[in-house]
């Protein structure tokens, strides 16, 4: 691919030409446009685009610091405008999406919430008030990303998944999910629910710990109710420590519990 070539030629530079600028304004407007992405689902597991990233964090490198408006930030990476885009809802209220993220249609975005550069969000997806979709995070199909929660961004290290999020979730109020968790498809975290790489989720229907590679974050099954819960602390049995719980798998009330109403689109 000449682009990839092109991008990982210029993660090397420190000085930059014309030229250079235009082979970054070509990386975003594919990044924008969903052709390149920070991750993909290939041969059935999620592999990072190393060199995907490798072009974002050369953007910031190329960048001068430039007023735009009442904010100062970076001239590569500016907010996007969507004003000739008729497929989405951006609705009214202090909401950005930066310039490098791509958004599918019938994407509804409500007040205020922010989807950094390299995030790709996928057709049908709510991103609910004061909600944060991080730096390369992926989101699928008809996700729910409700009110105050956060989907970690991840630029380094180079290699490391991005928090991905698959088709038909729902994410509860002031959730956390961070370091590259993968949450599988049709899952549903439950509010306040924190997710980390590191964090053990113990599956309370199989009576055993989710199981997590070396080096690789946790996962959390298809179709997974997760709620927060805790568990003894082995130090101290007196103690207790944090720990989300799979309390059992989506059936026909789960998912009427969290059917979003098609009149909000």
């Amino acid at each position: 691919m000449r682009l990839k070539k092109y991008i990982i030629e210029l993660f090397d530079k420190q000085q930059f030409s014309t030229s250079d600028f235009a082979t970054f304004n070509e990386f975003k407007i594919a990044l924008n446009s969903g052709d390149i992405r920070a991750a993909e689902f290939i041969d059935g597991e999620w592999r990072t685009n190393d060199w995907v990233k490798k072009g974002i964090l050369a953007g910031f490198r190329m960048g001068k610091i430039i007023k735009m408006g009442a904010f100062k930030d970076k001239d590569t990476f500016p907010i996007q405008d969507f004003i000739n885009r008729n497929d989405i809802r951006l609705v009214p209220g202090g909401s950005s999406v930066r310039d490098g993220a791509y958004i599918g249609r019938n994407v509804v975005m409500m007040p205020p919430m922010y989807i950094n550069v390299g995030a790709y969000v996928d057709e049908g997806t709510m991103i609910d008030s004061h909600a944060l979709v991080g730096t390369c995070a992926q989101v699928g199909k008809n996700v729910h990303l409700s009110a105050a929660s956060q989907l970690g961004g991840v630029l380094e290290p180079i290699g490391a998944n991005p928090v991905i999020i698959e088709d038909n979730v729902f994410i509860g109020g002031n959730c956390g999910i961070y370091e590259g968790v993968i949450v599988k498809t049709k899952a549903i975290i439950a509010a306040g629910v924190i997710l980390t790489s590191g964090t053990p989720v113990y599956d309370a229907v199989n009576d055993c710990f989710l199981e997590r590679k070396e080096g690789k974050s946790v996962m959390i099954p298809e179709r997974a109710v997760v709620v927060a819960g805790s568990r003894p602390l082995k130090a101290n049995p007196k103690f207790s420590i944090y720990c989300p719980i799979i309390i059992k798998y989506r059936d026909e009330k789960s998912d009427r519990s969290v059917t979003m109403e098609e009149e909000l689109r």
